[in-house]
């Protein structure tokens, strides 16, 4: 499956995440979530936008275990599928039973990804919070813990860029 890759070249009013404002960023949301108090058992990406803030909040804040959960929903700059849409493989539900989870995002757009991953969460008994790097004014969800707020598209330094096709 090739997943799409969205060019906002063309857009003029943008946010742009660099990579030091991404490491400023994962440390000041870990410091969030342990200022809080909430000590997560296992902390799950929802990929593939959550998967580098997740690895670097394990990091930051000492927590060995971590899973993903693949969702479906933007096609392009600004579209997306009707609903969003789980994919295989699977998260390891079994795991969870019980657990304190902490679901990372890169963004909350409409908040219909958080939504459906934090309602599936919770089915497993699970205390579950959220992070994410950007919430939007749109979203239904409002997460727990957020770096910052924008209405604007937002280009993640590890999107920026088309993937990479062999050399000629």
């Amino acid at each position: 499956m090739t997943a799409y890759h969205a060019d906002s070249s063309n857009l003029t009013d943008k946010e742009v995440l660099t990579w030091q404002g991404f490491g400023d960023a994962s440390r000041e949301l870990a410091q969030q979530v342990v200022d809080s108090g909430f000590e997560p058992d296992i902390i799950i990406s929802v990929a593939r936008g959550g998967m580098l803030p997740g690895g670097a909040l394990t990091y930051a804040m000492g927590t060995k275990l971590t899973d993903a959960i693949n969702v479906e929903f933007y096609t392009d700059v600004h579209e997306t599928l009707p609903d969003p849409v789980l994919l295989a493989p699977m998260l390891d539900t079994e795991s969870i039973k019980g657990q304190k989870l902490l679901v990372v995002d890169d963004v909350a757009d409409s908040g219909r990804t958080l939504a459906l991953v934090i309602e599936l969460l919770e089915k497993f008994d699970a205390q579950v919070r959220s992070v994410v790097l950007y919430a939007k004014p749109s979203t239904i969800v409002e997460p727990d813990y957020v770096w910052r707020r924008t209405d604007k598209w937002i280009v993640f330094p590890w999107s920026a860029e088309p993937p990479v096709t062999p050399s000629a």
